[in-house]
């Protein structure tokens, strides 16, 4: 029991009437059963990117219960860092730590930050189990929930939402953020549904394009596989990546010749400085961007190739992967994949009343952008 713990133990000996916070017992999306002392007020988020989440929810004040976090945000999403550092600079004194993947995760430094919970993403609970975190955390009294918005986003994405609104004591605005997710996703899988010849045109989606010289990182049958499949595509890598992520050869580009090609991207001046990363992403420079994604068409691996030609290629920003926004983006490749039928779906509205309805920082534009200027 860590000692905030034990004082709090002794303050209700001596206050028999204070009233007690009811225990709570979930299950996580690794399918562990969870229990809490009751609501959160002091959480360890194992990525910074769980802001994204956190902001839905806590829309006052997202930082009000974060103890720590990794320090992925700044370096993965600067332009999202600076509009949340600008409105909340407080984000600049949360204690960071490094990563359970890579080995950099400091177990003590956690104990000392004395959270109520940590909450992982699923992807990290591999190296977790290696580590044998799970049982070293339980030990102290800090127990790990685990979410997910990138293995099977379409799958996970409400059930997380709903888990952490638990343990956040924010379970009407989680299930509201819900009935939104749906409503947008169904605007989509409604029209795709409908269709009963429904000629999917054949979509290469290249991870993080320009991020290194290798080509090409791309998505199996899932995570932005998925959204092509919901968006009335056809995923072009699916057949060659069994799992998640993989990679594709140009020689295999050339050869399945896709109707369009779709670059997810972002800002990764710390990764990869001064890289030929397509920089989209909330109050981009959208003609640099475009710029930089014709400049990526140049490659060996593209030239000639029929989207190239057709100027079917578009950039997204990658972010959409590993975030509860990702109805968002697949109403984005609906609109570029299907434009006949969403002619009036407006996916920069909806990522504006998401804004406006559900976080607590104003809408910039620039998360996506296509070589043809007049293809939004």
């Amino acid at each position: 029991m860590t000692l905030r713990r034990v004082l709090g133990a002794t303050a209700l000996t001596l206050l028999p009437t204070l009233a007690l916070a009811e225990p709570i017992t979930l299950t996580d999306i690794a399918g562990r059963k969870v229990t809490l002392d009751g609501p959160a007020d002091r959480v360890i988020l194992g990525e910074g990117r769980q802001i994204f989440f956190a902001a839905v929810l806590d829309g006052e004040d997202p930082f009000q219960r974060v103890v720590g976090w990794r320090d992925d945000l700044l370096q993965a999403s600067p332009e999202s860092y600076a509009l949340y550092a600008e409105k909340f600079p407080q984000i600049a004194d949360i204690p960071t730590f490094g990563g359970f993947k890579d080995g950099t995760f400091d177990i003590e430094q956690a104990v000392a930050l004395d959270p109520d919970v940590m909450i992982l993403n699923l992807e990290a609970k591999a190296a977790t189990d290696e580590a044998g975190y799970e049982e070293k955390l339980a030990k102290v009294g800090i127990p790990i929930v685990y979410v997910d918005f990138r293995e099977e986003p379409f799958v996970h994405t409400s059930q997380s939402m709903q888990i952490i609104g638990e343990i956040f004591g924010k379970e009407d605005r989680a299930a509201e953020f819900n009935a939104f997710y749906d409503a947008q996703i169904a605007r989509v899988t409604d029209v795709i549904d409908a269709q009963t010849n429904l000629d999917r045109p054949l979509v290469f989606v290249e991870r993080a394009g320009g991020y290194s010289e290798d080509c090409c990182m791309s998505f199996g049958n899932a995570n932005f596989g998925t959204f092509l499949e919901l968006a009335g595509g056809e995923n072009m890598a699916g057949p060659f990546i069994p799992g998640t992520f993989g990679t594709i050869n140009a020689e295999q580009i050339i050869a399945s010749n896709p109707d369009q090609i779709i670059v997810t991207g972002g800002n990764w001046e710390a990764y990869v400085p001064g890289g030929d990363w397509v920089g989209v992403g909330p109050g981009s420079d959208e003609a640099e961007a475009r710029t930089k994604l014709a400049a990526l068409m140049q490659r060996p691996g593209f030239t000639g190739v029929k989207a190239v030609e057709n100027s079917q290629v578009h950039a997204i920003w990658h972010q959409f992967y590993n975030n509860p926004y990702s109805f968002v983006a697949v109403q984005q490749l609906a609109k570029w994949i299907h434009p006949e039928l969403f002619p009036d779906l407006d996916p920069e509205a909806t990522l504006a009343e998401l804004h406006a309805r559900f976080l607590p920082i104003d809408y910039h534009p620039g998360y996506w952008v296509s070589l043809n200027a007049s293809d939004k």
